[in-house]
Order: structure tokens, then C-alpha cells, then sequence
């Protein structure tokens, strides 16, 4: 049956200067907002769980996606009422008076405090306490209810600043506490493992996409037919390890040394690392991360199985990249990503981005042989060499003798090697939120900037 969607035909002039431009036949608005799940960046461009699973339904319908950026979750309802987009994917719940798609997730509100003050256990505790929300959130409405029967309780609420950034205000002891839901506190909390949950505020509650009032019912029928699918395939279990699978392999010891090197030691390599990205085009932060990983930025380090340095280079790769002595810094971090960018690069084209830097790191870590000899057991077993998903669950395998007697590759530890990648996926979360993006070109600005200033004061 051909998909028929309702383009909105009352576009009121309410929203003022907010009013989105009215979408094509062939364009599927989608509201979303700043934060960790959905991910909404004006700046960056929006990415995240709910934005890509936004960006697939599309796709199925045959459309394309435009993301709008709202202020926060109430801004969203009122610019879904008011006619500026077709649905809102940015970790909502249902509302009374839209129509809402099947759930896809749970969540529930998280209490957040600093270890070093006492736990809240009970709802009356909040007496007298100072709570920071975000402003227009359901988080805040919940506070709300409970200062009907705890008047003392003060609330805080902010329009410019998101649930990580309270929860760093907490974690830096500015702020007593914060309201946020649990995905944001699983992924605050290695960021800031400071951080403790003392207490859920209300109930769990489903997360759903909401729905403009004009748009055509079929819009919500083939999005709950979209989201039954994905769960039946596995589609959504993929995506949901993409972008939560990694967030609990941390300890709150292991968080506190990685941030505590990362101020203390990463300074010393900060440059090289960059460098190196300029020459590789991937992401410094990512090369800091897999090099902590591997040898917790001692330039010394070496394994008794020989590999040695900054980024744990075997003789071979040394050799075959340059390197005449892998405890030099500047040596091993350009070589360790000029090898990284070498096995990204020998992925076929059928692997994308993202998986393709996760199977890249694997095979960093056990050489490219294991791993298409891994990615041959996955063909045999049905599974897809071309996910990081499914790749997961194949690598270790090559530790098994009824496998590894049959490759010519031999035995290997693949179930070190996933250990290895997932661990370097949240390093690398952690130094994407306290170290800036590098852009060569910005810096060649600034510096060039910064001569005509000093020719100006000649």
C-alpha cells in the first residue's frame, strides 16, 4: 500500500521565531535535544541511540531525516503541538494528550550525589536539600510532585546546561544533587566516578517516540510495524550495545586512575597524538585512548611477550613502519596510528564506520590474520563479519581448539581482543567529554591571528 503522510497543513504562526520550515512530501521531521541518548548538537551535527534510530525509520519509510534541536523536553511538546515537526525521538515518555509509538526502552529517575556525602534513602530526606534539574524535563515535573509534600525541598532549575554537565557540577561539589535519568547517570558515572545514585524518584516509565496531532495515522502504525521488526531481527539489540554495551566495563577505580593519568600524564603526548591525527584523520582522542589501553601512557612499557612503548609495537610493526626505537614517544604514537589507520583502511567497504573502528582495534590488537580468520568462522556460523555486534560473540572462539585447529592462522585470543576494543570505546567516551575536539585548521587560525596582533602592536 503506498505510504500516504499528512503534511502539515496548519502551520500557526505561535512558535515565533523557533517555526521550522515547512517539510517536503518526502521529509520526515524529528525533534530531538542535547543529551547523552539522543545526543542533539547544533554545532556537531545529532547523533546518538535516538537520533540513529530516528534516522532509520526514515530510511524505511523511504524518506529523508531532518533533526531539529529543541531547548528541552518541554519545548519539544509544544513545538509537536504546534505543528513544527512529525515526531520526537529524544528519550521521551508519553504524553496525555499525543499519540506515542510502542516502548522501546525503560527508564526512571536517578537521584545523584557525591560519594563523600551520605546517601539518600527515603523521598523525605530531601528536606532541606538543593536538587539541579534541567528546566522543562519530566525530571523537574517529578521534583515538583515531591515539593507538594516537602516544601522545604529547593529546586534549581537550568535552561542552559544538560544532565552531564549537572552531574559534573555535582561531582565538582558545586551542586548537593541532581535529578537525571539512569541512562545519563550509567554514562556520567564514568566520566565522573565521583558520582553516586542514592535514590529513584517515581516509577519506571517507557520510552517512546511522541507524534505531532496532524500527522496521518499511518505515520504511527508503520513506526510500531518499524519497531517490531527491528526488535524481531536483532537490529535493536545491535544498536543499543552500539551505544550502551560499553558504558559498565569500568570500574570506579579504573575511572578514577584513567582521569587521574589523563590530568597528570596526557599533557606530556597531547601534541603527538594530534599530529598523529592530522596525519591519519582519526580522532586523537581515540589514539590517547587505545594507547592508555594498551600501556597506560608508560613509554616504557614492555610485555614479556616483547611488544614495547607508548603504543605496544611489536619488532615487526616497528620495523615495517619506521620505528628504530619503540620507546621514543613521538616514534610509537605516529606508528601505532599510521598501523591502526592501515587495518581500518583494509576493511572491505561492506563494513561501516563505526564497526570498522572497533574490528580495527581488535585486530591491533591480535593482527589482521586472526581476524578474518574470525570473520570466516562468522560466515559459518551464520553471523555478519561486517558487525562489531556480531563479532563480539565469534572472536573468542578462536581460543577454542575446535575452531583454531582448522585455521591457518592458529589460536588466538580474540576474547581479549573484544576486552581490548570495548574498553578503548570508553576511554574514549571519557576524553570526549573532558578534552576538546582537535581541528588543524582552527589552530593555524588562532595562530595566525595571533601574529597580525603582535605585528600590530610593532
Amino acid at each position: 500500500m503506498r505510504f500516504i503522510l499528512l503534511v502539515f497543513a496548519l502551520f500557526v504562526s505561535s512558535c515565533g521565531d523557533k517555526r521550522e520550515p515547512a517539510p517536503s512530501p518526502r521529509e520526515l521531521v524529528i525533534l530531538t535535544r542535547a543529551a547523552s541518548t539522543a545526543d542533539g548538537d547544533e554545532a556537531s551535527g545529532t547523533t546518538g541511540f535516538d537520533s540513529e534510530l530516528a534516522r532509520m525509520l526514515a530510511q524505511e519509510l523511504g524518506m529523508s531525516a531532518r533533526l531539529v534541536v529543541a531547548d528541552n523536553e518541554a519545548d519539544i511538546v509544544y513545538r509537536l503541538r504546534t505543528g513544527d515537526a512529525h515526531l520526537a525521538a529524544a528519550w521521551q515518555v508519553a504524553v496525555k494528550d499525543l499519540r506515542s509509538s510502542q516502548p522501546y526502552l525503560h527508564s526512571h529517575n536517578v537521584l545523584v550525589t557525591h560519594e563523600a556525602s551520605l546517601p539518600l534513602r527515603t523521598v523525605e530526606q530531601l528536606a532541606n536539600k538543593t536538587v539541579h534539574v534541567v528546566a522543562g524535563s519530566r525530571q523537574e515535573a517529578a521534583l515538583r510532585r515531591v515539593k507538594r509534600k516537602i516544601a522545604s525541598l529547593n529546586i534549581v532549575a537550568s535552561r542552559k546546561r544538560t544532565e552531564l554537565d549537572l552531574m559534573e557540577g555535582v561531582a565538582n561539589q558545586r551542586f548537593e544533587a541532581t535529578l537525571v535519568n539512569n541512562a545519563e547517570f550509567d554514562i556520567g558515572s564514568n566520566y565522573y566516578p565521583e558520582l553516586q545514585a542514592s535514590l529513584v524518584i517515581g516509577s519506571p516509565q517507557p520510552i517512546v517516540w511522541l507524534f505531532a496531532p496532524e500527522v496521518d495515522a499511518e505515520l504511527v502504525s508503520k513506526s510500531n510495524a518499524f519497531l517490531q521488526h527491528i526488535e524481531a531481527n536483532g537490529e535493536m539489540d545491535r544498536l543499543k550495545d552500539r551505544y550502551f554495551g560499553h558504558v559498565d566495563r569500568l570500574t570506579p577505580a579504573d575511572s578514577v586512575r584513567f582521569i587521574e593519568r589523563m590530568r597528570r600524564v596526557l599533557p606530556r603526548y597531547r601534541d603527538a597524538f594530534r599530529a598523529a591525527q592530522t596525519r591519519t584523520g582519526i580522532d586523537w582522542r581515540l589514539l590517547a585512548a587505545l594507547a592508555y589501553q594498551e600501556s597506560h601512557w608508560d613509554p616504557l612499557a614492555t610485555s614479556p611477550t616483547g611488544v614495547r612503548g607508548l603504543m605496544m609495537l611489536t619488532a615487526d610493526t616497528a620495523d615495517a613502519l619506521g620505528v628504530n626505537n619503540r620507546l621514543d614517544p613521538e616514534q610509537s604514537i605516529r606508528a601505532g596510528a599510521q598501523y591502526l589507520a592501515e587495518l581500518r583502511d583494509a576493511l572491505p567497504p561492506s563494513v561501516g564506520e563505526r564497526d570498522r573502528l572497533s574490528l580495527a582495534l581488535a585486530a591491533y590488537n591480535l593482527g589482521m590474520g586472526h581476524l578474518n580468520a574470525a570473520r570466516y568462522i562468522a560466515r559459518t556460523r551464520n553471523a555478519n563479519p561486517d558487525s562489531w555486534y556480531e563479532m563480539k560473540k565469534v572472536l573468542p572462539l578462536l581460543a577454542k581448539p575446535q575452531y583454531y585447529s582448522r585455521l591457518k592462522s592458529g589460536k588466538g585470543r580474540g576474547g581479549e581482543a573484544v576486552i581490548m576494543a570495548e574498553n578503548v570505546r570508553i576511554y574514549n567516551d571519557i576524553l570526549n567529554r573532558h578534552e576538546p575536539a582537535y581541528r588543524p585548521v582552527d589552530r593555524f587560525a588562532t595562530t595566525l591571528m595571533r601574529r597580525e596582533q603582535t605585528e600590530k602592536r610593532r
